[in-house]
């Protein structure tokens, strides 16, 4: 397996577990970070042992606290613009990849942290995380999709809000809005998430892949479209392995026993 430097990788049984691993930082984004994060994923997509990943932090105070400052402080708004499309690179990756992804924020998820749990399928809290966008704070704005994602998530309105008074909430008031799926102990965060990405991987995986597609795609193609979409891939299930597996296993009253690709 490939060795980085900011972020440390484990794979248990068919889950990946991806931690970011700027401690001393508070995990805070850096280019070489986001650069690692972004390969990283490549690799995890095309590893067939693996059927979903978990994205966390490492420690107990920060998931992603945001972006560099120290980095960030001096870039011209060339150096800028490159930045913040190597994070929409990245986020668009988690958003596009067959695989679901679980972000376990584990404490701060400030800026380009939330941001990046955004791009996530679930989001799964520690009681204590704090989430926001709060660049308005530093004068700028968000720059890894986060003025997109936010209002797709949790309404137009309170997204507004919550961008330009640059507000910290948390991770109760996320629950309430919708941003974040559950709210548990920190204790039980990795477990649960865990249970969440071994069910996962006892579904079918082309069926995983293809439902996370349209239902990502849902947000932005009219009805019609999304409905071709689906009777669509719908059709190319019946040419796979898992759904004779499936249909099989269900027909004989006993558990699906999937392969790894279809």
């Amino acid at each position: 397996m490939t060795s980085y430097e900011t972020i440390r990788i484990a794979i248990d049984g068919t889950t990946a577990i991806i931690t970011i691993a700027r401690e001393k930082a508070l995990n805070a984004l850096n280019r070489q970070l986001v650069n690692e994060l972004t390969w990283a994923l490549r690799d995890l997509e095309a590893d067939a042992r693996v059927r979903a990943i978990i994205l966390t932090g490492a420690g107990e105070k920060a998931f992603v606290a945001g972006g560099d400052i120290t980095e960030m402080k001096n870039l011209s708004p060339a150096e800028a613009g490159t930045f913040s499309a190597l994070g929409h690179t990245l986020v668009d990756l988690i958003e596009q990849m067959g695989k679901p992804i679980i972000a376990a924020v584990n404490g701060f998820a400030l800026g380009g942290g939330c941001e990046l749990a955004l791009a996530c399928d679930f989001i799964y809290s520690a009681e204590n995380a704090k989430f926001g966008l709060p660049e308005v704070n530093l004068g700028t704005i968000p720059g890894f999709g986060g003025t997109q994602r936010l209002p797709r998530r949790i309404g137009m309105q309170r997204a507004l809000e919550l961008t330009i008074t640059g507000d910290i909430f948390s991770a109760q008031e996320a629950f309430r809005l919708g941003l974040v799926n559950l709210v548990c102990p920190a204790t039980e965060l990795m477990d649960r998430a865990k249970k969440t990405a071994q069910k996962i991987a006892q579904k079918g995986p082309t069926a995983v892949s293809y439902a996370k597609r349209l239902v990502r795609r849902a947000e932005v193609l009219p009805l019609s479209a999304g409905n071709e979409l689906e009777r669509e891939l719908f059709a190319l299930t019946f040419a796979t392995a898992d759904q004779k597996e499936g249909m099989t296993a269900f027909l004989e009253k006993r558990p699906a026993k999937f392969s790894s690709s279809s």
